[in-house]
């Protein structure tokens, strides 16, 4: 039998799934209720082999060993740590991302 993760997010990544959701929902509500309730599904998928999602390219700047699920064309930035996966950050999978970002995410 699999070894079952806790999944746990971020304050960081709540705020950002805010940010996503008001973004979609000028546009349309539903639309946004529909795309974070199917990406929050998404994630909770890591509790099983969360090591399936590929590593960042920016580790090599940012000295991590970071992994990302995408979903459409956004990505949750992982930390596996143990037996937990921490959601770091949700960022639009075009965005570069530098060390500024996790300032303040496990807190």
């Amino acid at each position: 039998m699999p070894i079952k993760y806790r999944v746990r997010i971020t304050k960081t990544a709540e705020d950002d799934f805010k940010e996503i959701w008001t973004f979609i929902a000028d546009d349309s509500v539903e639309v946004a209720n529909a795309f974070v309730l199917q990406f929050e599904n998404h994630i909770k998928t890591l509790e099983l082999f969360p090591e399936r999602c590929p590593l960042i390219p920016e580790n090599k700047i940012l000295g991590t060993k970071y992994r990302h699920l995408m979903h459409g064309g956004y990505r949750a930035i992982i930390h596996i740590s143990g037996k937990t996966v921490y959601i770091l950050r949700i960022v639009h999978g075009s965005r570069l991302l530098d060390s500024s970002m996790f300032e303040r995410t496990l807190q």
